[in-house]
């Protein structure tokens, strides 16, 4: 099978490596589409420290079951149905007690970021069948690679947990951002602006229905008050930096909300008093519970055409080392990039040579 090896920092090669066969209690999965995530940017760059040389990575992914493992049931993962993975994976004796806050449970390992454990940029990965969730069979296949950024949002906005009635911020047009607009509007808020410096990504979340500013004009509260009609009631924050989070608490509520999604740095600068003479709660969000992950699969299958918009370009393996060094050069697109393993689709939209930095973009990590 061909695979993706992270040969050096800043390098990818094709290379052909054995195709791996399910165990006991593990599917094979054939795959269609991987994402490319901010955090294999970062991987690729050596920048996050989670990705090493020799590494196959890659875990936003779709594709159809090819094999089954011992004890697996053919019933419930017919061979050649269209499927997807949750990436983390919980040991089995922790599943039910860490039952619904599965991404907290100790020893969990996530695909695409263990170096120990072949990913799915490649044609063929395994995973665990508890892992392991079908696709309706009516939505392009390919579009199963954007479940995993959307379960990121998903578990933000529930952090968050708006009214539909209530006024939202994002900060960040990335595939994140991006995500959490479409998690926003599937709760039913509809006053949603986005903040992104990012002209063709305001474009994009501007066609997802969302109101999109920009930051560089400077006054976010004011701006944002003119176009919710006042503060907003929660602000998710996509990005993660100093100065993003300070123009979270200054455009929300007293006594607001701010959701931090967005991994832009590991230490953050905040105003003190915006925090706690003002009232307003912080929380953090990482990835997402696996019913989290399986709310966004049901979704998706069902709004195919609504997160279409998300992808701006797919392109083939011998594509994805050109693709993923314009992204860390600061020139992806506004969307998202899918490697595509089938030969249907490679290419469709181009490499993506113009647009916003890796800085902006691989702030906005996931599951990794």
């Amino acid at each position: 099978m061909r695979a993706l090896v992270l040969t050096d920092f800043h390098h990818l090669d094709v290379v052909e490596r054995d195709r791996p066969a399910p165990g006991p209690g593990e599917v094979l999965l054939r795959i269609c589409a991987t994402g490319i995530c901010g955090s294999d940017v970062h991987g690729f760059t050596g920048e996050n420290g989670r990705r090493i040389p020799g590494q196959i990575m890659g875990h936003e992914s779709s594709g159809t079951i090819a094999e089954l493992g011992e004890g697996v049931d053919p019933g419930a993962f017919p061979l050649a149905a269209p499927a997807t993975f949750n990436p983390v994976v919980v040991p089995e004796e922790h599943v039910e007690t860490h039952r619904g806050r599965e991404h907290h449970a100790p020893g969990k390992h996530v695909i695409g970021v263990a170096a120990e454990v072949q990913a799915s940029f490649a044609d063929y990965v395994v995973v665990p069948e508890r892992n392991v969730l079908l696709l309706d069979p009516r939505m392009p296949l390919h579009l199963g690679a954007l479940i995993e950024p959307l379960a990121v949002a998903v578990h933000a906005v529930g952090l968050g947990d708006p009214a539909p009635e209530e006024k939202v911020l994002v900060i960040g047009g990335g595939p994140i951002g991006q995500s959490v607009v479409i998690a926003l509007q599937r709760a039913g808020v509809r006053d949603i602006v986005l903040s992104e410096r990012d002209p063709a990504r305001r474009e994009l979340v501007t066609a997802l229905g969302a109101v999109a500013v920009d930051p560089a004009a400077g006054g976010m509260a004011e701006r944002v008050a003119e176009v919710l009609g006042g503060p907003a009631d929660l602000a998710i924050d996509a990005v993660g930096l100093s100065p993003t989070m300070a123009d979270a608490l200054a455009a929300t509520a007293l006594g607001g909300r701010v959701v931090l999604v967005g991994m832009g740095s590991p230490r953050l600068e905040l105003p003190a008093f915006a925090i706690s003479t003002e009232e307003r709660s912080i929380l953090g969000s990482f990835t997402y519970s696996a019913q989290d992950f399986a709310d966004a699969t049901a979704w998706i299958g069902e709004h195919a055409e609504e997160v279409a918009p998300l992808v701006s370009a797919v392109v083939g393996p011998e594509k994805a080392q050109e693709s993923f060094a314009a992204l860390a050069a600061g020139q992806g697109p506004a969307g998202k990039i899918l490697v595509r393993f089938d030969a249907e689709g490679s290419d469709a939209g181009g490499s993506g040579a113009e647009g916003p930095g890796a800085e902006e973009s691989g702030a906005e990590e996931g599951a990794a």
